[in-house]
This record gives C-alpha cells, structure tokens and sequence, in this order.
C-alpha cells in the first residue's frame, strides 16, 4: 500500500510540473512591451489546459493547443508603466514592473556588444548619472544551433539603466536609447543579441541561406553531430599540443633564473622600441612567446604606493611582472590592458618590468598609438621607449580553431529565434568587420538578412537603423587596401533600395588602430537622429550627412551634388576639402583639388582633362575626410562610378 502511495504521489509532482504555465526568459520581470501595436503573450502549458491572463484591467482567456503551446494577443497597449500581469493556469505566474514603450533589438558583432564596462574610465560621469527604471536592456546568452531552432533562452533578464546594472548594456544600444528617451520620454528596451566577430551569415535563417549556396551547403554540413564533434576535437588537440609545446620550451622558464627575476643577465637580449611590433624572422612574422624587460627609476614619492600600469594593447596575449610578482594579463589582443599594482610592489630606486607575450599568428608585439605608462601618487612614468627583449620559443603560427559565430544559420537558430514572437519597434545593427574579406558579396547578403528579419517577424517592413564602417588601420595608398571602403559601399548602396532603413556615417569616429573605437557616444546619436526620421516620422530632421546624389562633367572639372546637405556644405577644420580624388579613362586616380559652391562640390586635376569618375573617402581610414553638412554629419564615403 505505501509503494502505491509513493507511486502515486510520484506522477502527481510529474503531472504538476508538466502542468505549470512557462515563460519565456524575454517575458519576465522588467520587461518592456511594445506600445500602439498588437503584442503577442505567449508560453506553455500542458495540452489543453485553460490559460486566463490579466494585465492593465483587462482580462484574456485562451486554452493550449496539443503541444502544450499557447498565446494571446494584446493590442494598443499605451505607454506607461510599471504594471503587474498575473497569468493563471494550473498554476499562477506573476510578472512585475512591466513597462509599455518601443522594444529595439541591438545585433550585431563586437562593436554592437562592446558594453558600457569597458568605457568607465571613458564616459565615468554619464555612468555615474545613468540610474533611469525605463531604459532597460536584456542581454541575450551567446550560443549557436546547427539542427534547428530554439525556442527559449538558457538564461537572461530585463536590467534597468543604473551604475551597476549599466556595464552589462551595449555602449552604442545604450546612447542610442537615451536620445531617444530625452526626446520622447517614452520608455525603451534593448534586446542585446551581438556576438563578437559574427558574421552575417550567421545571422540568417536557413530558408534565406539557400540564396548563397557555399553558405548552405556549410549550413548543411553542420547539421551532423559527428561533423562538429569531429573539428572541435581537432581543434582543441591542436591547440593544447600548441600550448604545450611552448610552455614544456620556453627557455624563460628554463633557465637556472627565471626571466621574471629581477637579478637576471640581460646583456645578450636586443633591444625594440615600445609600442611596436618585433621584427621578422628570416621566413617572416615569428610567431611564439616573446619576453620584454624595463628598467625603471621609481622616486621614493612613488614607492610603496598603490599604482596602475598601462600597456595599451599587446598581441595576443600577455603576462606582466614587476619586481618577479605577478600583476596579470589577458588573453586576447583586443582589450586594454591596464592593471593595479598593489601597495608594496613598488620600490624606491631601479625596479624591473617583465611582459611575457604569446603570440599565435601574424605579427605579435605592442599596439602603436596607444598609452604605455606607469602612475602612482599622482605621477606618471612613460614607458614608451627601448626595452630589452628575448624570443623564448618560436613556433609555427597557431590557425584560428573554428569560430561557430561565422557558421551560415548558427547564430539566428539560437539567438534570434526565441524573440520572433516578441513585438518590436526596429533593429539596430552594427556589423560588416568580419565580412570585409568578402565584402563584393556583401551587398546581396546583407539584402537578404534584411528581408529575411522582416519575414520571420512578421510585422511589415519594421525600420532597420545601422552603422556604416568607421575609419580603421593604418592610413595607406596601396590600390589593394579597399575592402573596408567597398563594404561601406554596399551599406551605402543598400541605403536607397532597402525600404525603411537608416544609417550613421562614422567615419570620422574611428581609430585606426583599434577595431573596437571608444566613441560610442557619438555613435548612438547618429543612430538615434537615424531612427528620429526613420522611425519616429520626423520628416524635417537632418539625420544623415551628405550623401552623394550625381555628377555634372564640364570640361576638365566635375560638379557633384548631394542629398542631406542640410543647411549647407561645410569643410571641416579648414576651408580645402580633402580625400577627393578624379580619373580619366585610363582608371587612374589622382588627388583632386575641390572646394564648395553653394551646395555643390567642384573636383578637378589639370593633369586629368578628360574626367569620367570621381571618388572620396576611399580607402580603409582616409584620413582627413571633411566632408560635413552644418549640422556637423560627414558624408559617406562614395565614388561616382562601379567601373572605375
């Protein structure tokens, strides 16, 4: 009799558990619903079972189908906020402090996610001032799905804007949101699904991908199991085997003395100036670990005291000693590196500096352009200059193991799929870096990612706001060098034949070199003035700088006019218009003198007396483009003709 009861008890918490009325992870606590539209509730249940909603004083009844799926629909929902919904079936869901504004989803690669965290020594005050319960952010796990979609996230909840809270927010997302906050005062969500390094493809869904048929081929591929089993083992012996190799003969570590020591010889170590990166081998770009040793004179106003080193950014990856301790390191050549030294590590008199470098492919060594420097006590020592340094083992250069974020439908599977049924306002999009080695098919992927977003949302042609390529690397004439320049083309081209899209320029926001710029601020304006017109009708904003429009050939000069000149056409710090340049009919581009008349620009060479095309800004950082309107926005980048 006791084993029936225990039985029977046993399936009646089965039967509760399966019978209890699910969320998902968007629908939860914070959330922010999408004003003056038709907002979709929606969850699980057991089959069948009677669902009966309550939100705003209304009541809403609907029964799950035999999959146990259910939804409602709540329409013209009005701004405002927090309210409480009590959702009731077998069991009763509360969720609190919901408020009814525009939803915006902020996608895209790492320039998207790059958080307000990393900027604190940036933007401290507007961190500081950031506490706003109706500017609100859900972050999106990153993950990636082969065989399907998913449905629900692993994890994640709406956060409101406050000091804490914020360093989790995407920087751009989240100057964007607040433009438009203090314009309109109407509460904004950001659904935050970006991933680092992403690649469009990624971001599609499979039906869409079978446009590009390399791309759905991989798609395919990757549905086996075993096939993504297969490359993951690979990769994670290879790098292991790498690792380890390097360790087990790092001759740093080797020696009677470590390199780290202080006391250690360093008379047959050469000498590189810092910021910069080793020189080549015999066969080129060495690639390994690399020890670098300072010497530095530390004034007894500075020892002692608690301290920060700065050493900008180093490739790839670094572990930094003073006086033999340990004081960190990182593992990617992405991030700044700027670490404490505790009270006690600083001495009066010589103290020594050691950066361990890893370096896995290409060239390794200090970024250039950034800050190299030591502070305590309010004083700074430079430590750009000659440092000592010492290969410890060089070995061949370590691939890339695969990236599932470059993978064709991997990314949308997992991150965009449970969202469709979440009303929105728009998208945000910042990406393109990590297809600019493909950038002539750009313009047709992008495209389609576009129309197939709108598709799977199901709610028309919603407006799609994005941010055109910054300036990036180091400033080149090299005809090669342009694959930054035409990527920017096909989002400039896109712009005219995708309805209700918006783009910011920020070409002048870049730096070139850092493919993650810290001006963000100016970002989310941009893309804020963007949405402003695109979204929000302000048909009489300018939210956009000169966009090029046609030519006009008179003799050796070309007359160009231009869209979104705003109030006029203005040269920027100087009254000589840079970056222009004109060809004749042999293809060959000369520097251009050109120089406004009323809201055209006039572009000619003496050396080119026949002109066919013109072209501005093009080149990966085309440094000194002054192209604005008076309301202080560039001009994209643009050149007059394909064939040319």
């Amino acid at each position: 009799m006791k084993f029936k009861l225990l039985i029977l008890a046993v399936l009646l918490v089965y039967v509760s558990a399966y019978g209890d009325v699910k969320l998902p992870k968007l629908i939860s606590d914070g959330m922010v619903l999408q004003r003056n539209a038709k907002v979709k509730i929606w969850g699980w249940a057991s089959g069948g079972e009677k669902i009966t909603l309550n939100f705003i004083g209304a009541t809403y009844h609907t029964v799950a189908n035999e999959q146990g799926e259910w939804s409602i629909i709540l329409s013209d929902l009005k701004v405002g906020g927090p309210y409480t919904m009590q959702i009731d079936g077998n069991n009763s869901v509360t969720v609190r402090d919901i408020a009814v504004g525009d939803v915006w989803v902020c996608s895209g690669q790492s320039n998207m996610g790059f958080s307000m965290g990393t900027l604190t020594t940036v933007y401290p005050d507007d961190i500081a001032q950031s506490g706003n319960p109706f500017i609100r952010q859900f972050y999106v796990p990153s993950g990636y799905r082969f065989d399907g979609r998913d449905t629900d996230y692993k994890s994640g909840q709406w956060k409101s804007s406050s000091p804490q809270n914020l360093r989790m927010f995407t920087a751009a997302g989240y100057y964007f949101a607040l433009n438009l906050y203090r314009i309109y005062k109407v509460p904004i969500g950001l659904i935050n699904a970006s991933l680092g390094g992403s690649a469009a493809e990624a971001w599609i869904s499979e039906d869409a991908i079978k446009a590009f048929p390399k791309y759905y081929e991989d798609a395919l591929r990757f549905k086996d199991p075993e096939w993504m089993k297969k490359i993951n083992r690979q990769d994670n012996d290879r790098i292991v085997n790498w690792n380890r190799t390097l360790r087990q003969n790092d001759a740093g570590y080797k020696n009677e003395l470590a390199w780290t020591d202080p006391k250690l010889n360093t008379s047959d170590w050469a000498t590189m100036h810092v910021p910069g990166y080793w020189p080549e081998g015999k066969f080129g770009a060495e690639n390994g670990v690399f020890w670098f040793r300072r010497e530095i004179e530390v004034p007894s106003s500075m020892a002692g005291k608690a301290a920060n080193i700065r050493l900008g950014r180093i490739v790839d990856a670094d572990s930094v000693f003073i006086n033999g301790r340990f004081i960190g390191g990182i593992g990617s050549q992405y991030s700044e590196r700027n670490y404490k030294i505790p009270e006690g590590v600083l001495h009066e008199g010589s103290n020594t500096i050691v950066v361990r470098i890893i370096n896995y492919i290409r060239h390794g060594g200090f970024v250039p352009g950034k800050k190299y420097e030591l502070t305590a006590g309010g004083q700074t020592i430079n430590l750009e200059g000659d440092w000592k340094y010492k290969a410890g083992f060089v070995v061949d250069p370590l691939e890339e193991r695969l990236f599932t974020g470059k993978i064709p439908t991997a990314l949308f599977n997992s991150m965009l799929a449970p969202m469709l049924n979440y009303r929105i306002k728009g998208v945000l999009w910042y990406q393109g870096e990590s297809n600019t080695s493909k950038a002539f098919e750009h313009f047709s992927l992008f495209k389609t990612l576009i129309s197939d977003w709108r598709n799977q949302w199901q709610q028309g042609d919603f407006p799609f706001i994005y941010a055109q390529l910054p300036n990036f690397v180091e400033v080149n004439t090299e005809s090669t060098k342009y694959d930054w320049a035409y990527l920017r083309e096909t989002q400039l081209k896109t712009l005219s034949v995708v309805p209700n899209t918006g783009m910011a320029v920020s070409i002048d926001l870049g730096e070139w070199n850092d493919i993650h710029p810290l001006n963000k601020r100016d970002l989310g304006y941009r893309l804020a003035l963007a949405a402003r017109k695109i979204a929000y009708g302000e048909n009489k904003i300018v939210y956009l700088g000169p966009i090029y429009r046609m030519l006009k050939i008179a003799g050796n000069q070309v007359i160009l006019s231009f869209t979104n000149a705003g109030s006029g056409l203005v040269a920027k710090n100087g009254k000589t218009l840079n970056c222009f340049e004109i060809c004749g009919k042999d293809g060959n581009y000369l520097t251009a003198e050109a120089h406004i008349v009323d809201n055209t620009v006039i572009v000619s060479n003496n050396k080119v007396t026949q002109p066919v095309a013109v072209r501005y800004a093009w080149s990966n950082n085309p440094e000194g483009a002054n192209l604005y309107n008076k309301e202080g926005l560039p001009a994209s980048p643009f050149r007059t003709s394909e064939l040319y």
